[in-house]
């Protein structure tokens, strides 16, 4: 399994194009009030779920700006329900029972390629002018020429006949990792390798944005405890500390920086 694995990174490697373009599409969706929406069934739903849900803990994303619908809902995520994948319009309802709209950018994820509920979503997609990617491990599959972009890493047959949640899961998984994490870096949610946008929700993570802090304000771990406390999060505290600014005056900073710290700490803000 490992050496059949050593394939996977390079089939992702030769898409790299593919997913450059793709992260600039949702970018500017997104930029203007716009969401980013992953359909698929099976695993490969299971995949953009899991990608989805990871984004408002990682990010501070509103839970509705990323979203991941697997075909049969939410029990599918823990149980096989096989025939909810042959509906192409059970893709097109679910999507627009999320309100999905032509502001928006659909990843419709089908490792086979060839999966109706995901067939169905990017044809909804591409009639109501959203942006419609297709991410599939099949050379010149349907979902890719569904799309309008297609990014298809092809990282050979599985050890396990058709067990698609092996190679063809880890290329969809490395792949989704790269799209939401090169938004969110567009977007500004990251500063340099940091986490900026962590939200302090447990233990681990409160540890994590006053190390943040330090880092970024260059100052010693008590005294990010304490701008964190009265910044209510790290991107306030360090403004505050690096601009030597009211919590409100740096929250309107922010604001006019679109939340992206690097433009709130540039002096052409002023």
């Amino acid at each position: 399994m490992n050496a059949a694995d050593e394939e996977v990174p390079r089939a992702v490697e030769r898409e790299l194009p593919h997913i450059a373009r793709a992260i600039d599409a949702i970018v500017e969706r997104l930029e203007n009030n716009g969401h980013l929406f992953y359909l698929g069934a099976g695993t490969s739903g299971r995949l953009g779920v899991l990608d989805a849900s990871e984004c408002p803990p990682t990010f501070q994303t509103p839970p509705e700006l990323v979203q991941g619908i697997i075909a049969g809902g939410d029990r599918a995520l823990r149980h096989s329900i096989e025939g909810a994948e042959d509906s192409p319009e059970q893709g097109k309802r679910d999507l627009l029972d999320r309100g999905f709209c032509s502001k928006d950018a659909l990843v419709g994820i089908a490792a086979s390629g060839r999966t109706p509920y995901v067939l169905g979503g990017l044809e909804l997609a591409r009639s109501l002018g959203a942006i419609a990617i297709g991410l599939s491990c099949v050379p010149d599959s349907e979902v890719a020429r569904a799309a309008d972009i297609a990014i298809t890493p092809v990282p050979g047959p599985e050890i396990v006949t058709g067990s698609t949640r092996l190679r063809a899961g880890t290329a969809t998984k490395l792949v989704l990792n790269m799209l939401s994490t090169g938004v969110m870096i567009r977007l500004g949610y990251v500063y340099g390798n940091l986490m900026v946008n962590v939200q302090p929700s447990n233990v681990k993570l409160v540890d994590r944005a006053r190390r943040i802090v330090a880092q970024i304000a260059d100052v010693s771990y008590e005294e990010a405890t304490r701008l964190l406390d009265q910044a209510g999060s790290v991107r306030i505290a360090i403004l505050m500390h690096k601009l030597n600014l009211t919590r409100p005056e740096a929250e309107a900073r922010l604001a006019g920086a679109r939340g992206r710290l690097r433009a709130a700490l540039a002096p052409s803000l002023a």
